[in-house]
């Protein structure tokens, strides 16, 4: 009898797959949904101030889906998928050394109203997978800024204009920064961000979003 509750327990709180619904594996993202994740080319997104972006994937059908579950809808297993995603695009850059994961803040007020920053939770397994170090005190967000989507390239800049701040007693010295954020649009999040870190004598940085609309 025993046995039989536990089986029909297990049936019964099986973790669906948030994509096709499939309950096989017991997880929010079963191999067949994650396989269709498609990777950008291996290249250099852009270089703002002399920073390279890299982009890991394009935001279309099942990424765009796994963004938003994780941002929007509380599907915070889905950390774990994103950041796989971009570890093994981030493999294929070859970069050495040691680095300190920072993920792009969100003010307190925000951050009040959604109970968690998800690009935390991403950042978190990523370096559980790579084995860096989250610093998620090094830089925050002191400007309540509107949500960048809603904004024109010039919106973008003016609004992000003094958002952040660093503090660099939170350095660790021997890392190199690795900012992670989930969608690199026009880049004016990791300008402003890369500014706020040129601003303080920190230059050896490199910024990695999961996505591009472009």
């Amino acid at each position: 009898m025993k046995e039989f509750l536990i089986t029909l327990l297990d049936l019964i709180y099986r973790k669906k797959c948030y994509f096709c619904r499939s309950s096989k594996e017991s997880i929010r993202m079963c191999s067949k949904c994650y396989a269709k994740l498609m990777h950008l080319p291996v290249k250099t997104n852009r270089i703002i101030n002399k920073i390279n972006v890299y982009c890991a994937g394009s935001y279309s059908k099942e990424l765009q889906k796994l963004i938003r579950g994780l941002k929007y809808h509380n599907q915070k297993d889905l950390a774990y998928f994103q950041a796989k995603f971009m570890f093994e695009y981030w493999q294929k850059l070859n970069y050495t050394g040691d680095f300190q994961v920072i993920a792009v803040p969100l003010h307190e007020k925000r951050l009040r109203k959604r109970k968690y920053n998800h690009m935390e939770l991403v950042a978190g397994q990523f370096c559980r997978i790579t084995g860096y170090e989250p610093n998620f005190n090094l830089i925050k967000r002191v400007k309540d800024t509107k949500p960048q989507y809603k904004l024109s390239k010039k919106e973008r800049v003016e609004n992000l204009n003094n958002a952040f701040e660093v503090d660099k007693s939170k350095l660790m010295a021997d890392k190199k920064v690795l900012i992670l954020d989930d969608i690199c649009t026009t880049g004016s999040t990791f300008e402003e961000m890369i500014r706020e870190f040129h601003k303080n004598n920190i230059y050896d940085i490199i910024c990695f979003s999961t996505t591009t609309p472009f």
